[in-house]
């Protein structure tokens, strides 16, 4: 029931206004009609008088008229099965993500003191974040530290890329990382984004840059990089993570020190016409991508389909049947007359 006042409609119900001299006619038949002229007290003896009237079946005959009027009013109203849903156009844009996976990323200066939270883990969650807002934007997703990797293609499919996002991961003692070489090669990565990008034929293409260090792997600088993509018609918006108090363990280096060169990646966002955020918090994480959301807006445009399934022809089909059933039963079974003959014998 519900599917049906959920699909079923008129097209032009302005018909339906007709069904009001069709309810008149029930009340004129249902009408107590005149007075009789003559009275007799007692009827038992103009029982045996005339035929008997066959009323069971000559009282179809009304009903099956009217129904057929009604019908057919019904199938001028143009009845439909509608069957209606949103179309959705967009013109995306194509970002690659290239995410910084190098040693550093595990210092955890993120969050409160006494909860911790790594770099890399709390920069994948505002990431996956980013990803499910932009829904009509293909993106791709390039790991590096002294080398970059291809994480995943730049593609539609974003459960795909979410699922490589959390599969980053630091190399480790047993080389089980997703990028072995250490270092930070910034200006590779930025390269291998931006041959990416320039393979595809689309409007607005960008890069994100999320990398915790400074750049001393791979065989590009940073600005070389970034002065190539310029020139493509790339954007890179550069994000700076974490704090600079925070230190790798001495595991990692015997000295720890602080590697930030905000000055290059503010640089590199300049040269391109895009913007540098950075992040020392997961407040300030939060609030890069949300800007960065705003600032690289997709034209989406929305229009409802409307697909009628029309059902007149049944209605019609009705009506017509209606009708001569009730033409048959009038013309066989024809009412008596109102004013019989009465035989007077002598």
């Amino acid at each position: 029931m519900t599917a049906f006042l959920e699909h079923f409609r008129f097209a032009q119900p302005g018909w339906l206004l007709l069904l009001l001299p069709a309810l008149f006619l029930v009340l004129l038949r249902r009408g107590r009609g005149s007075d009789a002229a003559v009275v007799f007290p007692n009827l038992a003896l103009l029982v045996s008088l005339g035929k008997p009237v066959r009323v069971t079946i000559l009282s179809l005959g009304f009903p099956l008229a009217l129904a057929a009027l009604i019908l057919t009013i019904l199938a001028t109203a143009r009845p439909v099965w509608r069957d209606q849903y949103q179309s959705r156009t967009a013109s995306g844009i194509d970002i690659v993500i290239a995410f910084d996976v190098s040693l550093s990323m595990d210092i955890d200066d993120f969050g409160p003191p006494e909860r911790p939270v790594h770099r890399l883990a709390a920069a994948k969650e505002v990431v996956d974040r980013f990803i499910t807002q932009r829904p009509d934007d293909r993106i791709g997703l390039i790991a590096f530290a002294g080398r970059p990797r291809d994480a995943s293609p730049i593609t539609l499919d974003h459960e795909w890329l979410r699922r490589a996002l959390a599969d980053l991961r630091l190399n480790d003692r047993d080389n089980l990382g997703t990028v072995r070489e250490q270092g930070t090669a910034i200006g590779s990565a930025i390269a291998a984004s931006a041959r990416r990008l320039d393979a595809r034929d689309s409007k607005s293409q960008i890069i994100i840059l999320v990398t915790d260090g400074a750049n001393n792997s791979g065989k590009i600088s940073p600005l070389e990089a970034a002065e190539h993509a310029a020139t493509l018609g790339i954007r890179i918006y550069t994000v700076a993570v974490g704090t600079k108090e925070g230190r790798v363990s001495r595991a990692i280096q015997r000295f720890p020190r602080q590697e930030f060169d905000l000055p290059t990646l503010r640089r590199i966002a300049d040269m391109t016409g895009a913007e540098h955020f950075w992040a020392q918090t997961l407040e300030d994480l939060d609030n890069t991508f949300d800007s960065i959301d705003e600032l690289e807006k997709t034209e989406s445009s929305s229009y409802t389909v409307i697909d009628d399934t029309e059902l007149f022809r049944g209605f019609a089909a009705a009506a017509l049947l209606c009708a001569l059933l009730a033409a048959w039963i009038i013309a066989l079974n024809p009412p008596p007359s109102p004013h019989p003959r009465a035989a007077v014998r002598g």
